[in-house]
């Protein structure tokens, strides 16, 4: 494993001494080379109108090469943003265990620099955390939005209430259902448990679950975070060549540590199930956007590998055959 990826989770180190009057809030905006997106992210932060003394702001620019983004930082942050750049690029997991080691508030939020957050997200976490002292973290439902800005589908709700998740542990290692921009972190918990490590995609579920097996976990229905979906992400990327079932499946294994022995085997079983039936859904995505039939093999291959069930076989025999008809109607 390369030291890009690391094969352990980075140590976060507590805040020293000579920190006084720490913030509450440490917003910390990880940022590669997605500078058209930043200035709504910045935006979205600072339209809420935290002081300075509650809130550290701060991009982390893993040498960006797309724009000068410091500049970009002065304009819209006007002093209140600070900035700072990676010596050379060191990859995205490096880049959080920097901004983790960077953040001196208490309540840390990390929130990629092509995401928002929408009016009262602080507030509403900041009350969670009160109101449930012993959580480790909590998070919003939230929005999926495309390059445009324009709505994409909402997250399902996880409860009709707010309050304490029960059974958490068990649900979010069988599927991912958090994303960055919707979920907050006690620093202490970093501390505690370390970074993000051994994989660029699915690298987030695993940390969700493993905070899930040491602390309780908050959460509000109301939707306050936007998660934004395009081609040129990180998982963007990885969706059009496969690599992202193939990261997952990675990532199933890692979570396996993390449960109760006999419950290993059976949401293992679920996780794969899931993810294959994730995978043919892309694949009918990808069709009917680019017309590939190599996008649509490389899908299938990969959910093949994850599970196979009759139902799965059934699913794809549909999708080749939407592709034998497109065929046979552009030869006649």
């Amino acid at each position: 494993m390369s030291c890009r990826t690391l094969s352990s989770p980075p140590q976060i180190l507590p805040i020293g001494p000579e920190v006084v009057n720490r913030p509450l809030w440490s917003v910390m905006i990880p940022v590669y080379n997605c500078a058209h997106y930043l200035k709504e992210t910045l935006q979205s932060v600072l339209q809420q109108q935290i002081s300075e003394e509650t809130m550290q702001i701060e991009v982390v620019d893993d040498a960006s090469t797309d724009a000068d983004v410091e500049a970009l930082v002065a304009a819209i942050g006007k002093g209140r943003v600070k900035y700072y750049r990676q010596a050379e690029n060191v990859g995205s997991l490096r880049n959080f265990e920097t901004c983790l080691n960077r953040a001196q508030g208490k309540l840390l939020h990390i929130l990629h620099g092509d995401d928002k957050v929408r009016d009262g997200y602080y507030a509403t976490m900041q009350q969670l955390f009160k109101r449930y002292p012993d959580a480790g973290a909590a998070f919003c439902r939230f929005n999926y939005i495309d390059h445009t800005g324009a709505d994409l589908f909402m997250q399902r709700r996880e409860m009709r209430e707010e309050g304490i998740l029960e059974g958490w542990l068990q649900k979010i290692a069988e599927r991912q259902r958090i994303q960055y921009a919707a979920i907050t972190i006690r620093r202490e918990v970093y501390e505690k448990l370390g970074g993000f490590y051994a994989l660029t995609y699915g690298e987030d579920w695993e940390m969700w679950t493993r905070i899930a097996r040491e602390y309780p976990v908050a959460y509000t229905p109301t939707v306050l975070a936007d998660y934004r979906k395009h081609a040129t992400s990180i998982s963007g990327e990885k969706y059009l060549t496969g690599q992202y079932l193939q990261d997952l499946a990675q990532a199933m294994e890692l979570i396996q540590h993390h449960l109760p022995q006999d419950q290993r085997k059976a949401i293992l079983k679920k996780s794969r199930t899931y993810y294959a039936h994730y995978g043919i859904k892309i694949a009918n995505q990808l069709w009917r956007r680019l017309h590939s039939r190599q996008l649509v093999q490389v899908q299938v291959t990969q959910a093949l590998r994850l599970y196979k069930t009759p139902h799965l076989y059934y699913k794809i025999a549909q999708v080749y055959a939407k592709i034998l008809l497109h065929t046979l109607w552009k030869t006649v």
